[in-house]
């Protein structure tokens, strides 16, 4: 039981009705799990105000309603008035789990692109140093040997500080995660004083009903994690690093090819060899090393860097960085499966055609024999999406495997005829194979010499879904099992 001035105690509020000296059992703000003598926080969602259902909650155990307004509840139940409920729930979510955060040091990423490759990157040197290190973010949370599916890639902010809790408890020293723009907006981290805070880049993205109003307003909440950390570590290389600051309050190092940045990349070059696709750089004035990775395109000399640049400030020896940097593969993310010694292939998350078009582009500047490219799209979902993806594999790849994603509701060759539409506007050639796995199978025995074969779309994603329901399955699993239905194994 926790007393529940003691919660509340970090906030202003005011108490409408009932007594705050109580003991609450729980902190509760899902109208599903709420409980004997819990603390309920009514939090507004995009479709759902729990608000509407205090009284419910109420009758079901609550003795404490947390509320941005009055609301009607049994004579007797306390009923706290604040400003903001999801910005209480933070700061009620951290003092109920003893304040975790102030028990670890805490690196906060955010930006458009790069955050997940960039937190597994600080994390694989760090715990190759011995510094036991979690994780949050968009795939997965990682504490100690467990391993949890991520849902958003900043949880609520009860679940952020309820994983801090079990890292501290679980002998963790650092955690890393991802910072959402979403997050930051919906207040998941407040209260949270983090060590080093990174930004990566910032373009145009979630826009639109439900997410941001406008790229203003996106670009402002990226910025709040600069006015809640102790040292800000920026790409001086991107043009909004200087809207990013606006308003900060941290120590600033910069990372990037510039000759202002603090912590500089030069001398860059891609590396193609027999079961490597990467690039290897030098690294110059706050460190002097030079660093090769086994990871393709220019983008990775960007995480690598801010990965290098955080680790500096644990003292981390130049040759745990490089050790660590050498074996490091994020799921889903430009993830490299071993096939055949003479070509690569490739798993990764890009779904949409800007994801797409970055990723070949990268790829081609390594001038394969051929770009193979496997993927389908989305069932119910805009048929834009598929006419543009259609489009920038006919014209970036030599081969362009068609082949089904998560159909959801609709038919499988229906959306495949979709993605035909924007390959016609292309002389690219292309094979349709309605099963991923075949399709799979495909690539495999029709891959040549030097080809560069990229399965995308799924990245990730452990399932298909097809009519409502989520089937098990792993791009790698179907992999091995066409490699030992083919001898190979």
């Amino acid at each position: 039981m926790r007393a529940a001035r003691e919660l509340l105690k970090d906030l202003k509020y005011e108490v409408l009705s009932g007594s705050i000296d109580v003991n609450v059992s729980e902190l509760v703000y899902n109208t599903r799990k709420v409980k004997k003598e819990c603390m309920f926080v009514c939090i507004k969602g995009a479709t759902f105000d729990s608000h509407d259902v205090a009284g419910e909650a109420a009758k079901n155990g609550a003795v404490v309603i947390v509320a941005e307004h009055p609301v009607d509840v049994p004579a007797g139940t306390a009923v706290v008035l604040v400003e903001d409920t999801r910005y209480a729930l933070a700061l009620i979510s951290a003092a109920y789990f003893g304040y975790p955060a102030k028990k670890l040091k805490v690196i906060g990423i955010t930006g458009t692109k790069g955050k997940t490759t960039t937190t597994f990157m600080i994390r694989s040197i760090l715990e190759h140093a011995g510094i036991s290190t979690g994780l949050i973010g968009t795939i997965e949370v990682i504490i100690g040997d467990k391993h949890i599916p991520a849902h958003n890639t900043t949880p609520e902010s009860y679940e952020v500080q309820e994983y801090f809790a079990q890292m501290v408890a679980a002998g963790c020293k650092v955690a890393v995660m991802e910072v959402s723009s979403q997050g930051l907006k919906l207040h998941r981290t407040a209260g949270i004083r983090f060590d080093i805070g990174i930004f990566t880049n910032l373009a145009p993205d979630h826009i639109g009903e439900n997410e941001h109003a406008s790229f203003e307003e996106y670009m402002e909440c990226k910025s709040r994690l600069f006015r809640q950390c102790d040292i800000g570590i920026v790409n001086a290389d991107d043009e909004h690093c200087s809207d990013i600051l606006k308003g900060h309050t941290c120590k600033v190092e910069t990372y990037g090819f510039s000759e202002k940045a603090d912590l500089r990349a030069s001398d860059l070059k891609l590396v193609n060899r027999p079961g490597f696709l990467g690039v290897d750089y030098h690294v110059s004035g706050l460190l002097n090393f030079d660093v090769e990775i086994d990871m393709p395109g220019r983008f990775s000399v960007y995480n690598s860097l801010v990965a290098i640049a955080v680790c500096r400030h644990f003292d981390i020896p130049k040759e745990d960085m490089l050790a660590a940097l050498e074996v490091v593969q994020t799921k889903g993310r430009i993830e490299k499966v071993k096939v055949s010694d003479d070509f690569t292939l490739m798993i990764d998350y890009a779904h949409n055609a800007m994801s797409l078009e970055s990723l070949l582009t990268t790829l081609k500047e390594y001038n394969p024999k051929r770009l193979v490219c496997l993927f389908g799209c989305g069932g119910n979902r805009s048929k834009l999406r598929r006419y543009e993806m259609g489009e920038v594999s006919g014209n970036l790849a030599d081969l362009t495997v068609i082949t089904s994603d998560n159909p959801r509701f609709e038919e499988p060759q229906a959306i495949i005829d979709d993605i035909k539409t924007g390959i016609a506007k292309t002389s690219g050639k292309y094979v349709e194979i309605i099963d991923r796995k075949e399709a799979i199978r495909y690539v495999i025995e029709s891959g040549r010499p030097g080809d560069v074969i990229v399965l995308a779309g799924k990245g990730h994603e452990d399932y298909q879904e097809i009519c409502g329901v989520k089937h098990p399955m792993d791009e790698r699993v179907l992999i091995a099992e066409v490699l030992e239905e083919l001898g190979r194994k």
